[in-house]
């Protein structure tokens, strides 16, 4: 009788391989709270249980229907270790500082909290800006509440980042607290000799009647230019961010994606609204060899309101896909998503958005627009904007436009003595304008639209 070697899926074995790496770094870890601890209970019951979980689930391939147009081969190549602390000085961050938050700023390195490079020195009373370690004990309680409570899909990478829970960036509102300025969450990845994996988790809790804004920001150290086409070892940054919005709350969160060019990144952001609350985001996309945002959304009261803006902006061979879910459960909700693409070169840009009004949501107003450009004929877009609609008393609308520049447009600004090159930047500028200039801060929308110049430069 012939012996049949059963060979292991090369999916399942990449994953198996990152949850040793995991385990692991683990075990080597020193956490930022005492062992025993209510904290250190709750987070080991979470990774006990994701632990438990994923054994169910396998790194997507193209045969999924949610990453038909996603081919994740590129990452299963690296066989990524746990990425370590490094410490670095305040001259390697220098350059993404933002100083309308410069005191208003905490920093991760490697998935690891920096009390040194960060400061927040200007945070008010009533608002707590840190890590689980430094949780004061009124918000302490309430953690079991919020942390990896989400109700969304359990994907396997939002899975993945729950079995290394260890530590989290932590915004908590406290009620009818109003913080006009922003809030920077800065999250920087800093390469090894070897390929690395850094998981970040980030928890966000807006009270009854608070208000706060925020920016979520990946990028690169020690990098100076376009870092985001900057060639280092490669490097898999896996985050995960929950936002929770209390009845009348208002939270305008802007994320800025800038990973190296031969890095990888995959993000999830899940939101909760409560009652007559109101959450804005802003998404942009520049960096990373190939890139994922998964952005859920869930209404779970009347009257809420939901706006998403997005701008992806790729060349090169980069890969960047855009998945959205807004799930509208209650009387007149309000939801508005415009997400634009400008692809240059080989690149290949993805845009899925599902918008569910099922038959309690009646009252919906809901509109989604996918815009998209392409500077190359070599360049590709995936857009499929979706509505699933049970309600009948509803507005509703979506669509998507596919485009290259208008010669017509070219033209006219050439017969005003404009050069074809300047001609051509600025009817760039003024589509990604659209979303940049909607963004909290003046010095990160001008940062952005220099990188719009640089990467669309023709000369």
């Amino acid at each position: 009788m012939n012996n049949i070697t059963v060979k292991e899926k090369r999916e399942v074995s990449y994953l198996n391989h990152l949850l040793e790496q995991i385990q692991e770094g683990l075990s080597k870890r020193s956490f930022p709270y005492p062992p025993g601890s209510e904290i250190a209970i709750q987070l080991q019951n979470i990774r006990d249980h994701a632990l438990t979980w994923i054994k169910e689930l396998e790194i997507p391939t193209k045969r999924d229907e949610e990453w038909r147009f996603t081919d994740l081969s590129p990452l299963l190549e690296h066989r990524f270790e746990v990425a370590n602390f490094v410490q670095l000085e305040h001259q390697a961050i220098a350059s993404l500082i933002l100083p309308e938050a410069a005191h208003r700023r905490i920093v991760f390195v490697n998935g690891i909290y920096a009390p040194h490079l960060s400061d927040i020195t200007e945070i008010p009373e009533g608002v707590f800006v840190g890590n689980l370690g430094e949780l004061p004990e009124q918000f302490r309680d309430r953690l079991p509440d919020y942390l990896s409570q989400q109700q969304g899909n359990q994907d396997v990478f939002a899975t993945l980042n729950s079995t290394w829970l260890n530590d989290a960036a932590v915004l908590w509102v406290d009620k009818n607290k109003i913080i006009q300025d922003p809030i920077h969450l800065l999250f920087i990845a800093l390469p090894d000799n070897l390929p690395v994996i850094n998981q970040t988790r980030t928890l966000i809790v807006a009270e009854t009647g608070s208000s706060t804004t925020l920016i979520e920001h990946y990028a690169t150290a020690e990098v100076f230019g376009c870092s985001d086409r900057v060639k280092v070892q490669p490097y898999f940054t896996n985050a995960v961010t929950e936002i929770y919005l209390e009845e009348n709350a208002q939270v305008i969160h802007t994320r800025v994606q800038r990973g190296a060019g031969s890095a990888f990144h995959i993000g999830k952001n899940a939101i909760f609204q409560a009652r007559n609350s109101q959450y804005t985001c802003h998404a942009i996309s520049l960096g990373s060899k190939l890139s994922r945002h998964n952005l859920e959304v869930y209404q779970r009261g009347e009257g809420t309101e939901t706006t998403l803006n997005g701008l992806t902006l790729i060349g090169g061979e980069q890969l960047a896909d855009t998945h959205s879910s807004m799930m509208l459960n209650h009387q007149h909700g309000t939801f508005n998503q415009v997400h634009k693409c400008i692809i240059d070169d080989k690149a290949h840009g993805i845009f899925n958005g599902k918008v569910f009004v099922p038959q309690t949501a009646q009252f919906t107003n809901a509109n989604q627009l996918s815009r998209n450009l392409l500077l190359s004929s070599k360049g590709r877009i995936d857009t499929k904007p979706q509505l699933e609609i049970v309600a009948d008393n509803v507005k509703c609308s979506h669509g998507a436009t596919v485009s290259q520049l208008e010669a017509d447009e070219v033209f006219y600004l050439r017969s005003r003595g404009l050069s074809e090159q300047m001609s051509r930047h600025l009817l760039i500028d003024a589509f990604a304008a659209e979303i940049l200039g909607k963004l909290p801060s003046p010095t990160l929308t001008q940062v952005l639209s220099r990188c719009v110049s640089c990467r669309t430069d023709f000369s």
